[in-house]
């Protein structure tokens, strides 16, 4: 499985095992087949390292944390973007998603934590 140009800083199987989801310090987010570890997409929009990344439980989306001290959200079905969400003074470093799929939480450089609501 390579793709990315610089180093990768986190890998997940979604909560399936369909996918398999990798963020690197090449501001990338690279989605795979989680059975065969073919390239799907690559998902792009952080101007810095993304450094955590997260699956809701149903798969359908996840988050992304960056050194840019963003989130964003992105659909897996359409491969979008669906929301940039700024509020952290820093990096984030941090990031899970709740059980019950409805909140995220993060921490960063900037001495917060912080919960978001869907």
């Amino acid at each position: 499985m390579v793709g990315h140009v610089q180093p990768v800083v986190h890998v997940q199987f979604s909560p399936d095992g369909r996918y398999i989801i990798s963020g690197s310090f090449d501001k990338s987010i690279k989605l795979w087949d989680g059975y065969t570890g073919d390239f799907m997409c690559t998902f792009r929009g952080h101007v810095g390292p993304v450094y955590q990344i997260a699956w809701a439980t149903d798969n359908r989306y996840l988050i992304s944390a960056s050194k840019d001290s963003t989130l964003k959200l992105w659909d897996i079905k359409t491969r979008k973007l669906m929301k940039d969400l700024p509020g952290h003074a820093d990096e984030i470093y941090a990031l899970d998603w709740s059980c019950d799929g409805e909140k995220v939480a993060t921490g960063g450089k900037d001495r917060q934590v912080k919960i978001w609501v869907n």
